[in-house]
């Protein structure tokens, strides 16, 4: 790809992305806005999830924010009883997240919206369109994992 087109690739796509997140977030914004979450707090959510009890550390390292704020996402998720802390009994300095039945099932409605929206949105691209958009799209994870863990 010569420079030129590079640029225009990179121009373009700063157009698509915020139009494609916007559309994302639209889909979804009754559920954020009926429980009330922002976007940090569902990430955190979806975090522990998939993680399972975890540290404040591992949160705030996650979510490249200090632990004080990462304290205040956290306050509002056991606030609002999506979460509950964890205190380790022989050191009580290690504190421990992890989500609560009612966490858990915010979650998991949350997952379930964003995968019918999904079936919705890519049910009108064909399935090899699809299959290389993944592909795309797995790669740049990958990029992204591999350049995030040389952050580090």
């Amino acid at each position: 790809m010569s420079q030129d087109s590079l640029l225009e690739f990179a121009r373009m796509m700063n157009e698509v992305i915020p139009a494609i997140a916007q559309g994302f977030a639209r889909r979804q914004a009754v559920k954020f806005y009926k429980c009330k979450l922002t976007l940090s707090q569902i990430l955190i959510l979806d975090f522990l999830n998939r993680q399972g009890k975890t540290k404040m550390t591992d949160m705030a390292n996650f979510m490249r924010v200090t632990t004080a704020a990462m304290t205040g996402i956290v306050e509002r998720l056991v606030r609002d009883g999506y979460a509950l802390r964890v205190y380790n009994p022989e050191d009580r300095r290690i504190i421990k997240v992890k989500l609560t039945s009612r966490g858990s099932a915010l979650i998991k409605q949350i997952n379930e919206q964003r995968r019918k929206m999904l079936i919705k949105v890519f049910g009108r691209i064909s399935e090899a369109d699809r299959q290389h958009y993944l592909r795309i799209l797995m790669q740049i994870k990958d990029i992204l994992v591999k350049e995030n863990a040389a952050l580090k």
